[in-house]
């Protein structure tokens, strides 16, 4: 029987190198992969690149590998809950790839399923598709690198010709997952709104590493129920239910009577 789990969570990251580029699962600060995460701060692994939807808050999620100063490089669609990611950037010490959140989607889903590159309407006629989008700033204010121009190409759609910019896909050397239930073969079920990018993130990556909070048997799965197939997993551990889960903003409506 193929047993994809390991005994905790720093065994799990162990082997992630200096320099290594990372997808990461979660969708605001739900379905961070928390533990992993924290396994990597303690180990000491800095000068990443990671790919996440966000970069968490300062104390929490990805931010806390950011304030620690070991993300070099963060590819996003969302950036506006974290100081020190705002402070980072702007004073150059972080290169930023700013990216539609559906077309960072689309990447991440691309480059798990062999796809080099694809064509989409999003961005078409701003700095998306013509450059100029700060990457890194010097520090003084000015931009030391920009994003560059991209392939635009004219399709017929429907009978109306239309303009598509050109999106690379992605891949990276490992990605750190949450999920909700899994087996020991690395079948997957993810719960609500971390099924958001926990699935691209983990398709990315060429290094699949799970954190689970139910674990169960090969074949206790309802097939019709998984949402990807542990042909895409590399490592699983198990944390529990009982994992700290943050709410980025709680909203609590007035009682009408």
């Amino acid at each position: 029987m193929i047993d994809k789990t390991v005994a905790s969570a720093a065994e799990a990251v162990a082997d992630i190198p200096d320099g290594a580029s990372l997808a990461v699962g979660g969708f605001g600060l739900s379905g961070n992969p928390v533990a992993l995460i924290e396994a990597l701060l303690a180990q000491g692994t800095r000068d990443l690149s990671v790919v996440s939807n966000n970069c968490g808050v300062d104390d929490w999620g990805l931010g806390v590998l950011l304030g620690a100063g070991r993300i070099r490089k963060m590819t996003s669609s969302y950036v506006g809950e974290n100081k020190e990611f705002e402070r980072q950037f702007l004073s150059g010490e972080l290169e930023l790839e700013l990216t539609p959140q559906g077309t960072l989607a689309e990447k991440l889903r691309a480059g798990g399923s062999g796809i080099a590159a694809f064509y989409t309407q999003t961005g078409v006629g701003t700095q998306v598709a013509e450059g100029g989008l700060p990457r890194r700033y010097d520090g003084a204010g000015g931009i030391a690198v920009a994003s560059p121009v991209k392939d635009v190409r004219t399709f017929e759609v429907n009978g109306e010709q239309r303009e598509f910019v050109l999106e690379e896909a992605i891949t990276t050397d490992f990605s750190l997952v949450h999920a909700y239930k899994a087996d020991r073969h690395g079948n997957l079920v993810f719960r609500k709104a971390a099924r958001a990018f926990n699935p691209l993130a983990a398709m990315a990556g060429r290094t699949c590493i799970v954190q689970v909070e139910h674990l169960v048997e090969p074949g206790e799965l309802d097939p019709d129920a998984v949402h990807l197939p542990g042909v895409y997993v590399h490592r699983i551990v198990e944390v529990g239910p009982d994992i700290p889960k943050r709410i980025e903003k709680r909203t609590v409506s007035e009682q009408t009577r």
